[in-house]
């Protein structure tokens, strides 16, 4: 917890900054994003794995109920936090594997760009998977060091690389999560003095899972339990080296997931997980801490994306927007306790090209589904999306798990919806405007059972 030293020059750097509506000019910004980490697999999120680190960053800051990744699977989904556009605009709407010679459009201007501008000393530790070849890696992508492993762990060859040069060759699961804290503590000791941006994606709790002989064996939830406890112990090297370096005041951390649990995880009361565009795939952790800037123990029901990030570090840098339009929106009100919500344009999911599903503050509406579970061997005509012979609406206030269909009784808000999407995939690229047609010139069985139950009639 905050000594009362630090609790008396926190308020005082947050009645200096309330001056300005904007801040600190140049705060420091640290991005710890973990990889198939559960809604249910934090403490505060309602687990039992202890993650008393976490648990006390979100007591001193604001923990959301309603944060959404901008897909369900990890390349697309970091595509979206370091643009702040769809995956789908961006050139990355799947998961990139070793043998692909592309990644993250080379035009796409990310996070750690703009704030090159803003002489920002700028770092990612840990999974990139945006691309292997040397001009799509972090170095070539407005980061001026690089330590990490560059796809997903279960992928080959499992290589860690420091900037570009392989460093190891396969690397040591369980080395993993200690050495990516290791570089995080070297990277804020060495640039204390200037505006920094540490953007650390973690391997895990993605499999195959890892832990060091400090954690393996020490959770009462197996390995995976292991695992999410040394991830909590990372974070918590990362605030006490913030905070013996004086810079708690000026620095905004935020910790989420790029998507839902994968086999192991737990998406806590909602429904599906990695690879679905059910919440239990979409819906992430997230908490941000900043002590005297974001209110103490809040927590935001607003709905919010993983492409707000950029918006909203971006405008509290006072660093200038990509010419090209973002897709997230700027969540300070939110982070600051300033709104309860904001308005927004409805929320698109894909599942690589094809459109899945949209949401619009508490409403959920399933317009397409493939024709496969995310498990499941793909049938033997091939894998496609269908149009729902009836879109599902779901009122995720009272539903969070998507179990009851109530499309029948708000016919309006399904053909407004139906409407805003329409309208917004008119300025998607090609391949999703080809893939929609081709959905809906499938032909559908109208007797095809829904994804759920309609919702039941109240009781008289």
């Amino acid at each position: 917890m905050l000594t009362r030293r630090e609790i008396l020059a926190c308020a005082g750097a947050s009645l200096s900054a309330s001056a300005s509506a904007a801040g600190p000019a140049n705060p420091n910004i640290v991005l710890i994003l973990c990889d198939d980490l559960g809604y249910g697999d934090l403490g505060s999120y309602g687990s039992k794995i202890p993650t008393p680190n976490l648990d006390r960053m979100a007591a001193e800051g604001v923990r959301f109920t309603n944060f959404s990744s901008a897909d369900p699977v990890c390349s697309p989904s970091r595509a979206a936090l370091l643009t702040g556009r769809y995956p789908t605009r961006v050139g990355v709407p799947k998961v990139l594997f070793p043998t692909d010679q592309d990644g993250l459009n080379r035009d796409e201007t990310t996070l750690a760009n703009v704030l090159k501008t803003r002489s920002y000393k700028t770092m990612c530790i840990g999974k990139w998977h945006l691309g292997r070849p040397a001009e799509y890696l972090p170095t070539s992508r407005g980061f001026d060091e690089y330590f990490g492993i560059p796809y997903s762990n279960d992928m080959s060859p499992r290589c860690l690389l420091h900037n570009t040069e392989v460093i190891e060759d396969p690397v040591a699961l369980e080395t993993l999560t200690p050495r990516y804290t290791e570089q995080a503590v070297r990277f804020i000791h060495e640039n204390k003095a200037s505006p920094f941006f540490l953007y650390m994606p973690h391997t895990y709790p993605h499999i195959p899972l890892g832990a060091s002989d400090r954690f393996r064996g020490k959770s009462k939830a197996g390995l995976y339990g292991d695992v999410i406890q040394e991830l909590d112990w990372s974070v918590g090297q990362v605030l006490q080296t913030l905070r013996e370096n004086n810079l708690d005041c000026n620095t905004l951390v935020m910790f989420t997931s790029d998507n839902g649990p994968w086999y192991q995880g737990s998406p806590g009361r909602l429904r599906g997980r990695k690879n679905t565009t059910y919440e239990g795939g979409v819906r992430e952790p997230f908490i941000a801490r900043w002590p005297g800037r974001i209110p103490k123990g809040n927590v935001c029901e607003g709905l919010a994306s993983m492409m707000d990030v950029f918006p909203t570090v971006a405008r509290l840098c006072s660093a200038s927007l990509p010419t090209k339009p973002l897709d997230g929106i700027d969540i300070w009100p939110l982070l600051s306790g300033e709104r309860a919500v904001i308005e927004r344009d409805v929320l698109l999911y894909f599942d690589n090209w094809d459109i899945q599903c949209a949401r619009r503050m508490n409403w959920k509406l399933h317009i397409a589904r493939h024709n496969t579970g995310a498990y499941m061997p793909a049938p033997p005509n091939g894998r496609h999306n269908f149009v729902l012979p009836r879109p599902e609406l779901y009122d995720l206030a009272r539903d969070p798990d998507e179990s009851y269909d109530v499309a029948a009784q708000n016919p309006r808000i399904v053909t407004e919806m139906i409407r805003q999407i329409d309208d917004l995939l008119k300025g998607f690229p090609e391949p999703v405007q080809q893939a929609w047609a081709e959905s809906h010139g499938r032909s559908v069985n109208a007797n095809t059972p829904t994804g759920a139950y309609p919702q039941a009639a109240p009781a008289r």
